[in-house]
C-alpha cells in the first residue's frame, strides 16, 4: 500500500476556492480504481493549511490518479491559490493494523 500524506499551505482568503476545488476532485478520485481513501481536511489551527492524506493499493494506482483530467484541473488551479507551503510526501506501508 502507498500512503500519500502532508500539507498544502493557500493565502487563508482563498478557502472557499479550495474547499470548492477540493469538492470537485474527491467524489471522482475516490472512484478510481485502487484508491482506499483520499482526504483534504482544513487545519483547525493553521489559516490556510489543509491537510491531505490518501491511501492506494499500490504505486501504479496512484501514478494513474497523477494523470486524470480532474487531478490536472486542481494542480493547474492552484496558481489560483496563493500557494505559499507544499510538504507531500509518499510512504510504501507493508502492513496495517488498528491502533484502537
Amino acid at each position: 500500500m502507498i500512503v500519500v500524506s502532508g500539507t498544502i499551505t493557500i493565502d487563508p482568503a482563498n478557502t472557499a476556492r479550495m474547499t470548492e476545488l477540493v469538492g470537485e476532485l474527491v467524489p471522482p478520485t475516490r472512484a478510481e480504481s485502487g484508491n482506499l481513501e483520499y482526504t483534504y481536511s482544513l487545519s483547525q489551527t493553521v489559516p490556510g493549511e489543509w491537510r491531505v492524506f490518501e491511501e492506494w493499493e499500490n504505486r501504479e494506482s496512484l501514478d494513474a490518479h497523477m494523470g486524470t483530467p480532474h487531478m490536472a484541473t486542481f494542480i493547474g488551479a492552484m496558481g489560483e491559490l496563493g500557494v505559499s507551503a507544499v510538504d507531500i510526501s509518499t510512504y510504501a506501508v507493508s502492513e496495517k493494523a488498528k491502533l484502537m
